[in-house]
């Protein structure tokens, strides 16, 4: 069975947006994204929430961003390769080659997804990661923690709810980011 692995970059205080929206505060690094490229290469379906797609599919719809350098080449490359879904009420269709839009987070037909993927997959977007938490679908959790303070806003964990995680790895880049890979306990 596939694992679905939550990844997001959140602040040294737990946020991955701050009180205005904005996630601005972690500037570009050539390092975390060449590492996190390698990451995502290895997906084969991502799991979105409205937000969180309409910034990443930017990636397919805007030829200008590969252009820029090899780094952003090979991860538009590696975002493309994947499949999505993406869960919204409100988004009226995808932009994106092989994308599905889904109206409503199923837990049962995520199960079935990841019974029958051949890779892995990721769930992106804090609201739609809360889900599959709740719903004990998240196998592996894995935060680029950047170090910065943002004092409130959007939380990159699930709130009201308990998850136990086990620590896999660790890598702390020479920006002081740190990547934790954790695996939910009791999966």
């Amino acid at each position: 069975m596939a694992k679905l692995i939550y990844v997001t970059n959140v602040s040294l205080d737990g946020y991955i947006e701050d009180e205005r929206g904005a996630f601005d505060w972690f500037p570009p690094d050539d390092e975390v994204f060449a590492f996190t490229t390698d990451l995502l290469r290895s997906v084969g379906t991502f799991l979105y929430g409205r937000r969180l797609y309409e910034t990443m599919a930017v990636w397919e719809t805007n030829a200008a961003l590969a252009a820029q350098s090899d780094l952003t080449a090979d991860f538009a490359r590696a975002w493309q390769a994947a499949s999505k879904v993406v869960y919204s009420v409100t988004l009226p269709s995808v932009s994106t080659a092989d994308t599905r839009l889904e109206r409503r987070f199923d837990p049962a037909a995520v199960h079935e997804l990841k019974a029958t993927a051949g890779s892995d997959l990721t769930v992106g977007g804090a609201n739609l990661a809360a889900q599959a938490f709740k719903a004990g679908l998240v196998d592996e959790c894995q935060l680029f923690v950047w170090p910065v303070v943002v004092g409130g806003g959007k939380p990159g964990l699930p709130t009201g709810m308990r998850a136990d995680l086990e620590l896999l790895d660790e890598r702390r880049f020479r920006n002081g980011v740190v990547h934790l890979r954790y695996r939910a306990l009791g999966q």
